[in-house]
């Protein structure tokens, strides 16, 4: 069930971000290719996911992550939330529209 939930997030970062699956599961450090994981990592941890299987359905996309990057990750963009409110908008949209 908690991948059907990773999954709709997936589809939904990457049509906010305007990148591919390729692209999301990247090494990649584009900035916007970087704040898009970032934000799929702080959707997932507030379903709430730990971050254990966080980090196991991004390596089951290929995508090998430390567990303190995901930690990171999420704390980035809880930052941006108490700086940005259309960042905080953005995320409500998401979570309102997955659902399972």
């Amino acid at each position: 069930m908690k991948e059907d939930v990773f999954n709709q997030y997936v589809e939904k970062v990457m049509d906010i971000f305007n990148i591919s699956k390729k692209e999301l599961f990247s090494k990649s450090k584009k900035r916007h290719i970087v704040d898009a994981r970032q934000m799929l990592y702080y959707l997932c941890h507030t379903r709430p996911m730990k971050y254990i299987i966080i980090q196991k359905y991004m390596m089951d996309n290929k995508y090998k992550i430390a567990h303190n990057s995901i930690i990171n990750g999420v704390k980035v963009v809880e930052g941006r939330i108490k700086e940005d409110k259309d960042y905080q908008d953005i995320l409500r949209e998401i979570e309102k529209s997955v659902f399972i």
